[in-house]
């Protein structure tokens, strides 16, 4: 059985748009990598599969349970965390926990003084007292205590520390490793290619390319680096143009004859070509007429 499976699934805010036409599958126990900038439809596509809004069309299961008729049952087997999450103010950190753990009906008592130590919280201060990154680690202990089958975690790492996001994702692989399925929404390209074995890139509400996390950045293209001067004007398969200088940097896709043809014309002083990063082969699918969106 799939856990996340979605078909033609839509969201429109009025006339503004959320999300179009989404088709996505995401196997039992993958660690699954969503990527996409702020505005591309991520949290929407998130906050529509566990129910915090209807959709306007399609439809979605998780674990076999319609998003809209089985929200409750979807719910009780999903760990959950927002980029933002808010908390009552007076409380303290154990009775947030606690209420969580009620909610679910769950004793999580063991299972959160662990993540507390593992991530260097404090559970006798209150809220109000707590930083963004302390009240982060305990929206991460609500999602992970009841230990769910799926976590769907939205943009998890902001306000924590490089030390911190770490041990994060130390935890969130072992938890994969005991079958969890986990679909990490983010806009850091390092963290989906360090931890997810498949991704789907999200662009204006529609998936643009899914595919292994090597596959997608697997690509013939080539950054080309040169210093000098040439008339790069009429080759095809340039993108992602930078100047600086004198130094003209592209990746190029194109024909490699009709290039070394082109840089022979001109009067070139230095040359480097070199396999692009994940992030730049991103950015090729945020790009339209030339420029970036």
């Amino acid at each position: 059985m799939d856990a996340i499976r979605i078909q033609k699934l839509t969201k429109y805010y009025g006339k503004a748009r959320g999300i179009t036409d989404l088709d996505l599958t995401v196997e039992k126990g993958e660690f699954f990598g969503f990527i996409g900038p702020n505005g591309a439809g991520k949290s929407t596509t998130v906050r529509t599969l566990l129910g915090l809004v209807m959709p306007s069309g399609g439809s979605a299961q998780i674990f076999g349970n319609d998003i809209v008729k089985d929200r409750n049952a979807i719910l009780r087997i999903t760990g959950y965390l927002p980029s933002e999450a808010l908390f009552y103010p007076g409380m303290k950190v154990k009775e947030v926990l606690r209420l969580s753990a009620r909610l679910r009906k769950t004793d999580c008592a063991g299972e959160a003084e662990e993540l507390c130590e593992r991530l260097q919280l404090d559970s006798s201060r209150k809220i109000s007292e707590l930083s963004f990154g302390n009240r982060k680690k305990t929206a991460i202990v609500c999602a992970l205590q009841h230990r769910p089958k799926l976590l769907i975690l939205d943009e998890p790492t902001s306000g924590l520390d490089p030390l911190m996001q770490r041990e994060f994702f130390s935890i969130l692989q072992k938890r994969n490793r005991e079958g969890v399925t986990i679909f990490l929404s983010s806009h850091v390209l390092s963290e989906i290619q360090s931890n997810c074995g498949r991704a789907a890139i999200i662009r204006e509400g529609r998936i643009v390319a899914c595919d292994s996390v090597d596959m997608l950045s697997h690509t013939s293209a080539k950054r080309i680096t040169v210093q000098g001067s040439v008339a790069l004007d009429g080759l095809d398969g340039i993108f992602d143009r930078r100047e600086t200088d004198g130094v003209v940097s592209f990746l190029y896709s194109g024909d490699m004859d009709s290039l070394l043809r082109t840089l022979a014309q001109g009067r070139i002083s230095d040359l480097s070509i070199s396999e692009p990063s994940l992030e730049e082969i991103f950015m090729h699918y945020y790009e339209k007429d030339g420029e970036r969106i």
